[in-house]
């Protein structure tokens, strides 16, 4: 049995928080310089070119790439033969994201009832998603994700009849429906499968896969899909900021999971090109 203190994984989601607000990962650094280099767009590769800009201005002077420092969402992978030891686990990861949002001095977005709308002045609760796997391992990924594109993500509940058409044809509308709204070029998280919630859940995690990685575990026509699905959005001409272009979309990761032999649920998750996701383990 291993234990692990819950002030530790205060320490490393706070942390995480901070660096992520403020550095993109590489896969989405390197997929932004790419398709500044490749917009044939005037406007576009203006646009691109501001975002660089941006990235480069942000590491520099600490101040974060976007002012919508997002809802932060934690998921984590516990090891069966782990054991939480000092606190509660929740408030633990709660604690890293309050200490993260203050410490970093990063916009607090998040209101204690969504009627009422009171802001909780330290971006808590965050959104806990947490897996039990076999060992030892206990892994962190933080992604805070920002409202501009989670407002445009949409779940479509499709019969198994509307099949592979269905499915991008679902896609399809949900990106030129969000436009400029969700800040393009973005990456588009795309779950199949499940039900209603689980679906909702695996686009999500679709948008923490590293852009243009695949799993080897994943089938063969997933790849395929995800691009065509990726030239597909990109001949739309949305292009960056919404201002025309040949680059609406960096990248469509798809995650799949077996259904009920009467449903067909598709989720797309889109996240702007701030798609920020950071994983460790500790």
């Amino acid at each position: 049995m291993r234990e692990i203190e819950a002030k530790k994984i205060t320490e490393n989601i706070k942390e995480m928080c901070i660096k992520i607000n403020h550095f993109l990962s590489d896969d989405m650094e390197r997929s932004v310089r790419e398709a500044a280099q490749k917009e044939t767009s005037e406007n576009g590769r203006y646009i691109l070119d501001i975002l660089c800009k941006n990235l480069k201005a942000a590491g520099e002077e600490m101040i974060p790439i976007c002012q919508d420092t997002g809802m932060a969402v934690v998921f984590l992978e516990i090891g069966q033969e782990v054991h939480i030891t000092g606190g509660d686990l929740t408030e633990a990861v709660n604690e890293g994201v309050r200490q993260g949002y203050r410490e970093g001095y990063l916009r607090c977005s998040v209101v204690d009832d969504p009627v009422i709308r009171k802001n909780t002045c330290d971006n808590t609760p965050a959104i806990i998603h947490t897996e039990i796997v076999p060992g030892e391992v206990f892994r962190i990924s933080v992604a805070p994700k920002g409202f501009g594109s989670e407002n445009m993500s949409r779940i479509h509940m499709l019969k198994p009849a509307d099949g592979v058409e269905g499915i991008k044809k679902a896609v399809l509308e949900t990106v030129k429906e969000a436009g400029p709204n969700a800040c393009p070029p973005f990456v588009v998280g795309v779950g199949i499968g499940g039900d209603f919630e689980k679906c909702a859940l695996l686009a999500k995690k679709a948008l923490m896969r590293k852009v243009g990685e695949m799993d080897k575990g994943r089938p063969g026509y997933v790849r395929r899909f995800e691009e065509e699905l990726l030239e597909e959005i990109n001949k739309t001409g949305i292009g960056p900021g919404g201002l025309g272009g040949d680059t609406t979309a960096l990248g469509v990761n798809i995650e799949v999971f077996p259904t009920h032999i009467a449903g067909l649920p598709v989720a797309v998750n889109i996240c702007c090109h701030v798609n920020r996701h950071i994983s460790r383990e500790i």
